[in-house]
């Protein structure tokens, strides 16, 4: 196998030759030097532009020109010719150009003419004048040697000379086979075509051996010409080698999969070459991570590096190390990963790589925030650190060293702890838009992604989801092809939540499943996507009150919540079990679930917005067995962390929290003031069911206040049909989420007002309206 050159470049070469002898058209310049660029220079600028799957046609391109010439006549069929050839197209040129080339001497004379190609040096140019031979005109198309056309025609005669002549006589053979397809489309075209025109020794033997040139030719080439079936692909090792590096370099920096097509092309390129790279093994190590196969990732994973560091010493170790701590983190084995990258920082210090120290450093620090009861004992030991303590050296070494990946991402990460341990909002903007400046001057288009997610989180909290809402549609329309896989799923699984809330399920699911299907055959995307499709349809299956449907998706969620690296994820699902414990009216075991995580929680350290909510649980569920005053320390404590914090979302839960225990206490119009003081900032949250719960306390404080009215009196009429209106809207809000349990709730509570009011035909509506809700109920569940 030749190391560089194959049949595809010699007809790069003779298309760069039409080009520079003027046959190309001006109206076709551009297309056929488009063409060849494309398959010239590796760095494709605008793939980052692409879609996922129009990432990989560039691959797709590459492989198909080496195996057929069908490319050529893609691009040139449409094309006429310059001049010369009236009615010809410059396929038909093409073609003639190739099959000149009839024996092994003609390609010997085709690679010593391209030096006709060039434009000749001022020693060239200064002999030439000597002996007397004449400059070539000013008109003359002469390429650059710098140029990627010239550099291209240099290296290609280089290559040529160096081969053996084994090899030169394989390259002929490989050449003859590739043109062959072409052989009836230019016999229509040109009479004097022949059947061993392919070989012009054969054809000018012919006459002197008669029938034994068969033979002869059946020596010569075996059956290549007869389509065997075992005949391997002309490749050679650059093109290998260009194909693994453009495959690892989009795996690694879009986190997707080898597309089927493109995988089992390559497979059969790989199988005909002489020599497999090494680097196909690492390769190979990343397809199957991707694809969630444990025991071959690790068995390839040691080969590369086995292969690697046979010439290289130690100085490639800590890499080693490092892709081993990955992979084990990703699989579970979260101790073996520690150690891994633990070694990885001492190799890396010992040999002097601060990009790898860097690295590790920060896999570390983030590592130790999502699994805190895995490196507890290390930070005791002062191998990690605290937290701030990582995160400003991480600042100082990447400013220091010019890693500006490393510095944007230390201050989002700062960002991501002040929100969590509650510190200043103003902090955390400030981080974010240091961040966002480095990731603007330096052009990170890739890092955008996990930019946004912490403004979606930080909008989130304020409280201003049409923001949070804007901002995710942001990322998916204008950045989501500049990144990773993960940030496209986890942003749409954020907007995909909204609607949730807002009770549009189907249209949540609708988003899911327009991710690219490709993407979602990696491993840990496919499992996150099916996860939150999971959580979707457990939501909706509780408000439709399907608790049957709901326990078997529970069950199937809590199995593998502990491999989720998302903590936030596994406490969605946790509180829905809270919440499916309640509605079986298992409040005894819920309350033991809330008290278990509020211990978690308070040993782990975790975000600050998790314990407030567990503490609004706490007070759910102890109004549930109607002792809701003594949840009062509980929501007064959990109202001053919001507020301290602008956790909005769950301040507003809190003051109706508050307010509930008031109207207990029949203390109504206090309660009163504070909800229509946090009701219209509530509705900015968009989440309909915490909207429909302060009504609902609206409703009850206003029932409570006509109570304290004389019987009949204007007074008492007016705060009922005040409760009523806000019972209408608290059951608007529970509808728009299909709760069913709660729309019978509030229909019943309207039918007991107006049976009070004295309007009996009104109560009776609205109590058959109740027993048409239950047997709705009764028929989602079938």
């Amino acid at each position: 196998m030749s190391r560089f050159l194959n049949p595809a470049k010699i007809g790069l070469l003779a298309l760069i030759e039409l080009y520079t002898n003027k046959t190309v058209p001006t109206s076709s310049i551009l297309d056929v030097l488009s063409f060849i660029t494309s398959h010239l220079i590796d760095n494709d600028i605008s793939s980052s532009a692409l879609s996922s799957s129009d990432r990989w046609r560039r691959a797709e391109s590459t492989v198909s020109l080496v195996i057929s010439i069908s490319d050529f006549e893609k691009v040139l069929m449409p094309h006429t010719a310059a001049s010369g050839m009236p009615g010809r197209n410059l396929w038909y040129v093409f073609l003639r150009r190739l099959w000149m080339i009839d024996s092994l001497d003609a390609l010997h004379e085709f690679f010593e003419n391209c030096s006709a190609l060039l434009a000749k040096t001022r020693e060239e140019l200064r002999r030439d004048a000597e002996t007397g031979i004449p400059p070539p005109a000013p008109e003359t198309i002469q390429l650059s040697r710098n140029s990627p056309f010239g550099a291209f025609v240099r290296r290609s005669q280089l290559e040529f000379t160096r081969l053996r002549f084994q090899d030169a006589i394989e390259l002929w053979k490989n050449f003859v086979k590739y043109r062959q397809t072409t052989a009836a489309y230019y016999r229509k075209k040109t009479p004097a075509f022949q059947r061993l025109s392919f070989d012009s020794v054969l054809l000018d033997g012919e006459k002197e051996w008669g029938q034994g040139v068969e033979a002869i030719a059946s020596v010569a080439y075996g059956d290549m010409l007869r389509d065997d079936p075992n005949a391997t692909m002309p490749v050679s090792t650059d093109d290998i080698e260009k194909l693994l590096e453009f495959q690892i370099d989009h795996m690694q920096k879009y986190g997707n999969r080898i597309p089927l097509e493109i995988r089992h092309q390559f497979h059969d390129l790989v199988m005909d070459s002489y020599m497999v790279p090494s680097l196909s093994h690492y390769l190979s190590y990343l397809e199957a991570w991707r694809a969630g196969d444990y025991a071959t990732s690790f068995d390839y994973l040691h080969r590369y590096f086995d292969y690697t560091m046979q010439n290289r010493d130690r100085s490639f170790y800590q890499y080693a190390l490092m892709n081993l701590a990955v992979l084990q983190a990703d699989f579970g084995c979260h101790k073996e990963a520690i150690a891994a990258m633990l070694e990885t920082v001492s190799t890396a210090r010992e040999n002097r790589d601060m990009t790898c120290l860097n690295f590790a450093l920060n896999w570390l620090f983030h590592f130790g925030r999502a699994h805190p009861e895995v490196t507890q004992e290390l930070e005791s030991k002062s191998q990690l650190g605290t937290g701030k303590e990582s995160l400003a050296f991480l600042r100082s070494r990447a400013k220091e060293t010019g890693t500006w990946s490393l510095w944007s991402s230390a201050l989002m990460s700062e960002a991501k702890m002040c929100l969590s341990h509650g510190e200043s909002v103003a902090t955390a903007l400030e981080h974010l838009v240091r961040s966002s400046q480095i990731l603007v001057e330096r052009n990170m288009k890739n890092m955008v992604g996990s930019q946004l997610s912490v403004n979606i989180a930080l909008w989130d909290r304020l409280g201003v989801t049409y923001l949070s809402a804007t901002t995710c549609e942001v990322f998916l329309q204008c950045h989501a092809r500049h990144s990773i896989f993960d940030d496209a799923l986890k942003v749409t699984s954020r907007q995909a939540s909204m609607l949730a809330l807002k009770g549009k399920y189907d249209e949540a699911l609708g988003k899911l499943e327009s991710l690219d299907v490709d993407s979602l055959r990696a491993w840990k995307p496919s499992q996150y996507w099916h996860k939150f499709r999971g959580i979707i349809k457990l939501r909706r299956d509780l408000h439709h009150n399907n608790l049957n449907g709901a326990e078997l998706l529970l069950s199937q969620l809590l199995q593998s919540k502990n491999e989720d690296l998302e903590p936030d994820l596994a406490f969605v699902i946790d509180t829905l079990h809270i919440e499916c414990l309640v509605r079986r009216g298992n409040i005894e075991d819920a309350f033991t679930k809330v008290e278990k995580m509020v211990a978690e929680l308070r040993e782990e350290n975790k975000d600050i917005a998790l314990r407030v909510r567990l503490l609004l649980l706490k007070a759910e569920l102890l109004d549930k067995c109607g002792r809701p005053q003594k949840a009062f320390t509980i929501v007064v404590r959990a109202a001053n962390v919001a507020w301290r914090a602008r956790l909005i979302p769950y301040l507003w839960p809190a003051i109706g929290a508050i307010a509930n225990i008031l109207s207990s206490l029949s203390e109504f119009e206090p309660a009163i003031q504070l909800l229509h003081a946090v009701l219209p900032r509530s509705l900015e949250c968009e989440n309909s069911a915490m909207t429909a719960r302060l009504y609902s306390h609206l409703a009850d404080a206003n029932v409570g206040l006509a109570g304290k009215m004389p019987p009949k009196s204007n007074k008492r009429r007016e705060y009922l049909m005040k409760g009523v209106e806000a019972i209408e809207k608290a059951f608007n809000h529970y509808s728009s989420v299909e709760d069913i349990n709660k729309q019978c709730e509030m229909m019943a509570k309207k039918a007991t007002i107006m049976k009070v009011a004295g309007d009996y035909v009104l109560a009776n509506d609205y109590a058959a309206a109740y027993m048409a809700l239950r047997q709705g109920a009764a028929q989602l569940k079938i």
